[in-house]
């Protein structure tokens, strides 16, 4: 896999011997290690672009259940998780398991790859957050999309309770309502999103650059 890992600093940054050192000293549930490489490997190619200037990345991994917490706020400078979360997925990207996503508008799934988070407004959901995909037919339609992090009580251990799943959203990665404002204080300085899942042909576009 080529990255832009142009220098010696970069390419042992980058290494599978020091991102499975650093994946195996963090908590992060049942991430799997391919979500928590490709993340790193993200983050130093769009910090190297000029797209994000933080070490914050944001880990959702759709490969587990919605009764998990699949998100993960990691601070990379000192490799530590910020917060974990439950996160919904789309309506028609799967019931408990996702396993569908799009780019076009109307199809209220989710979309995969990564996302830059950008202004707070107040919607029809409260407080949400801008996301603006970075990977052209990926998830480049997802402001037009309406894409964006919001709360919602759908996404609450209640809820799995009774339904033995979280709620759905349009597409967005909702939040639960408890805790949505710590998540939103750590994500709203242009914060890196990663969506991973191994169904959908998933291949980020900066490979190969």
């Amino acid at each position: 896999m080529s990255f832009g890992a142009d220098t010696d600093a970069d390419k042992s940054a980058l290494s599978t011997e020091v991102i499975t050192s650093r994946f195996e000293s963090l908590n992060l549930g049942n991430v799997s290690f391919d979500a928590f490489q490709l993340a790193i490997i993200g983050h130093h190619y769009y910090k190297s672009q000029g797209l994000v200037t933080n070490d914050t990345v944001v880990i959702i991994d759709f490969d587990l259940p919605s009764t998990q917490q699949r998100m993960f706020v990691v601070d990379l400078s000192k490799n530590i998780v910020l917060h974990s979360s439950l996160v919904a997925h789309g309506k028609n990207t799967g019931q408990d398991l996702a396993k569908n996503f799009s780019n076009i508008n109307g199809s209220l799934q989710s979309s995969l790859g990564f996302f830059k988070t950008n202004e707070k407004y107040i919607g029809k959901h409260g407080l949400s957050l801008r996301l603006d995909g970075l990977e052209k037919g990926i998830n480049d339609h997802a402001r037009s999309r309406a894409i964006v992090i919001h709360s919602a009580d759908y996404v609450s251990r209640e809820f799995i309770r009774v339904n033995h799943r979280l709620g759905r959203s349009f597409g967005c990665p909702a939040l639960p309502v408890d805790g949505y404002q710590e998540a939103m204080d750590l994500l709203d300085d242009g914060v890196l999103l990663f969506i991973h899942s191994s169904n959908g042909n998933y291949k980020p576009t900066f490979v190969n650059k």
